[in-house]
């Protein structure tokens, strides 16, 4: 005699692999903690810049570091048109630099984990979450720098974390939920920051920086780590 089919424990497993075959499930942990460090050291470098730019002085000290000064970030913000379109190109490269390093130690470490679990870094699923985020991404791009030339130098990172983290809430359902909870945080981090547009780069750093730490510390706790000690026995 045939043990009885339990028609909702069958349910249960369809709807489980049809969840695993529409989210890329493969993002790995050591990702965020890259792009994390990328992201801090992005922050630390510019914000010196600028400092050594413009004086750095009349700021508040820590660890030897002028934050929130006068002559540096505030400056700027404070500037005349002609000083924030003779520092633009150094900011967009900046810009440009931590989206390509980051990005590459994400594809880096996310392409070792498909290829450990037998799948495309580049399927149907991963184009859908491409394009989810790119989409809010590209368009928060243009926007801020349309508030960087027009004086509202101040929002810029704001306007930054807060589409960042639409673009992620966009994404999670091609994704693992965990997403959810950093775009959430991005964007909270984001409506805080443009209450105090002198910090910026703190609040870029915590953003960018450290969510991203946190995150990937998260996910590499809770997805990876097993199979790492697995496989190293």
């Amino acid at each position: 005699m045939k043990p009885a089919v339990d028609p909702l424990a069958q349910l249960a497993e369809i709807r489980s692999i049809m969840e695993r075959s529409s989210r890329f499930i493969s993002l790995s942990g050591l990702s965020g903690v890259g792009a994390g460090v990328v992201a801090l050291a992005g922050a630390a470098f510019g914000h010196w810049y600028l400092n050594t730019q413009f004086g750095g002085k009349n700021g508040v000290e820590l660890y030897g570091a002028s934050f929130g000064s006068k002559e540096g970030f505030v400056h700027l913000i404070e500037g005349s048109p002609d000083l924030r379109l003779s520092t633009l190109p150094f900011l967009l490269m900046l810009a440009l630099g931590i989206i390509a390093l980051a990005g590459g130690v994400a594809v880096f470490f996310t392409q070792r984990r498909t290829r450990s679990s037998g799948r495309s870094l580049w399927d149907p699923v991963v184009r859908r979450l491409f394009w989810s985020m790119a989409i809010p991404l590209v368009a928060g791009g243009l926007f801020c720098l349309q508030l960087y030339l027009r004086g509202a130098v101040g929002l810029v990172v704001p306007a930054m974390l807060i589409f960042y983290g639409v673009a992620l809430l966009n994404a999670s359902k091609y994704t693992l939920d965990e997403i959810k909870l950093l775009g959430i945080s991005e964007i909270a981090i984001g409506l805080v920051a443009s209450l105090a547009p002198n910090w910026a780069f703190l609040f870029f750093a915590l953003g960018f920086g450290l969510c991203h730490i946190g995150y990937g510390l998260l996910m590499y706790n809770r997805y990876e780590r097993q199979a790492h000690a697995a496989s190293a026995d």
